[in-house]
């Protein structure tokens, strides 16, 4: 039998090790970032009240500390006009709830206290799956309402990139059929996400 054999520089050896610690490196972040596909500059556990009090404050948003609605959601298996409306949404500020189609979430929707010339309620929902966000919106619910995304209006996204919101405004209300909790409703920021189990205001449940 012949046996052969190379020789390999101590620095090629290097580089090889280096090079392949890089990939590795690039394969952690992407599969990290394809759990919640949003804006990677906000990170927080959403799992906790806590992280996402703090998600929401780092676009700016000040709310009350509690949540006016925790329900469990179900994302549509198949996607109708308007939740494909309220994708387009979500697809504007990096997220896409089609990757979530058939499987249940938290929807939390916590009272928006700093809204520039708020003439009526609004609101901030965040769906949240495995305490990652997946989605959510602004909701204001003065005359015909209006939606947003979390980036506040003419607003610096926290990565320093400029605000879509203008781009991605949607209508309030959609024909949504979340059923709202208390008398809250129905104009706590509702999405086109059927509620799979309603709970009471300010209940704080575990995430999807």
């Amino acid at each position: 039998m012949v046996v052969m054999t190379a020789k390999v520089s101590k620095t090629k050896l290097i580089a090889v090790v280096c090079i392949l610690a890089a990939i590795i490196c690039i394969a952690i972040i992407l599969l990290r970032g394809g759990g919640s596909g949003g804006d990677t500059a906000v990170e927080a556990d959403a799992a906790t009240n806590e992280g996402r009090i703090a998600y929401l404050s780092a676009y700016g948003w000040e709310v009350d500390p509690q949540p006016v609605e925790t329900q469990e959601v179900l994302i549509p298996g198949e996607m109708n006009d308007v939740f494909a409306k309220y994708n387009e949404l979500q697809r504007s500020q990096g997220f896409d709830l089609t990757r979530f189609a058939g499987k249940q979430v938290k929807r939390y929707v916590y009272t928006v206290t700093n809204y520039l010339d708020a003439s009526a309620p609004v609101y901030a929902t965040l769906l949240v799956s495995k305490g990652d966000v997946i989605g959510g919106d602004i909701t204001s619910t003065a005359g015909a309402g209006s939606m947003h995304g979390f980036s506040k209006p003419d607003a610096v996204r926290p990565d320093g990139t400029a605000s879509a919101t203008k781009q991605s405004e949607a209508p309030a209300q959609p024909e949504a059929e979340t059923p709202s909790a208390g008398e809250a409703a129905p104009s706590t920021g509702e999405t086109p996400i059927a509620a799979e189990d309603a709970a009471a205001p300010a209940a704080e449940g575990t995430s999807a």
